[in-house]
Formats: C-alpha cells, sequence, structure tokens
C-alpha cells in the first residue's frame, strides 16, 4: 500500500513578465512539502523570454 506524502507539485510564474508587456509566460513546475514549507514559494529562475534570471512565486 502506497504512502500519503506531504510532497505536492507546485506551479511558479515569473513576477516581472506581466509588467514587460511581451507575449507569452515563464512557468516552472516543482515539488515542495507542504509541511516543512506552508507558505508560498519564491524562487529566482531563469525567464528564456526575457533572457534573465527573475523571481518566480507559486501561483494557486
Amino acid at each position: 500500500m502506497a504512502k500519503k506524502g506531504n510532497r505536492v507539485q507546485v506551479v511558479l510564474e515569473c513576477t516581472e513578465h506581466k509588467t514587460s508587456g511581451q507575449p507569452g509566460t515563464s512557468r516552472y513546475i516543482t515539488k515542495k512539502n507542504k509541511k516543512n514549507t506552508p507558505e508560498r514559494m519564491e524562487l529566482k529562475k531563469f525567464n528564456p523570454i526575457l533572457k534573465k534570471v527573475t523571481v518566480h512565486k507559486e501561483i494557486k
């Protein structure tokens, strides 16, 4: 029987891309332990459209 885990899949979306006015979105999918980090994640990831590292925040 499989165990229930605390790991959930989350989607990270770029915060600077919306204000840039360029089409498309920069999103990453990752996993987090909801027991250790109940608040929303913020990571610096590469945005290929803007060609620089930007802050990506968890959505949903």
